[in-house]
């Protein structure tokens, strides 16, 4: 079953933004992306607050998030984290292995 994470990273004077830009120009979302486990890592920019980047983080299973969180990534991610003095919020889903119900299906434009 598919885990997915949504972190919110908050900050001020535009911080989130430049950990989110740093994240990638440092190679950390590359090599966070060729985990064993991960499906996906990607950044997004609220439009209607500047000052909070949303990470959505999926994976295969709890296993490949626990060998994540033991990997030296987290030290880089935490190191920049502290650099720009960021507050998180955290979701946490389960994938639903029964798909997308036909009814909600009839308000999706392929």
């Amino acid at each position: 079953m598919a885990i997915t994470v949504n972190i919110y990273y908050r900050g001020t004077n535009g911080n989130a933004r430049k950990f989110a830009e740093e994240m990638v120009s440092s190679g950390v979302v590359r090599d966070i992306r060729a985990e064993d486990g991960n499906l996906r890592y990607e950044y997004f920019f609220p439009m209607e607050d500047e000052e909070t980047v949303l990470l959505i983080d999926s994976w295969q299973d709890q296993h490949s998030i626990d060998i994540h969180h033991a990997s030296p990534m987290m030290a880089k991610i935490t190191q920049l984290r502290e650099k720009y003095d960021l507050h998180m919020e955290v979701e946490r889903f389960l994938s639903d292995e029964t798909g997308i119900p036909a009814t909600d299906k009839a308000f999706i434009k392929s």
